[in-house]
């Protein structure tokens, strides 16, 4: 996702659920495949810790892919808590909690 109107849009017409890193704003589209949004506000600190905790969202997102129900617009955003010392393993344990809260994780056999 990255025109403004469709991040309006998920935030305006999409269901959240919050973790301790991440929101998640879900919100089903009609292109049968997934689009990913990434939001950090200035309070999470500089513009160099804005964009690693983009940079590490995205990389989780990318990890827990194959895993989601497609068909979704999700955008992530990332919470005052994400600081220098957060891992990426930390972040991807709270990404993967909060879309299994919002039902998107494929159940495995």
């Amino acid at each position: 996702m990255r025109s403004p109107r469709d991040f309006e849009r998920a935030r305006s017409q999409g269901k959240s659920w919050s973790g301790k890193l991440v929101v998640a704003v879900v919100l089903p589209n009609e292109l049968g495949r997934n689009r990913y949004g990434f939001a950090v506000g200035r309070r999470v600190g500089t513009a160099v810790m804005r964009n690693r905790a983009k940079r590490l969202m995205r990389e989780a997102a990318r990890k827990l892919h194959p895993q989601l129900i497609q068909g979704h617009d999700v955008v992530f955003i990332a919470r005052n808590r994400f600081g220098v010392s957060t891992r990426q393993s930390e972040i991807e344990a709270g990404m993967a909690q909060v879309l299994g809260r919002a039902g998107l994780i494929a159940a495995t056999a």
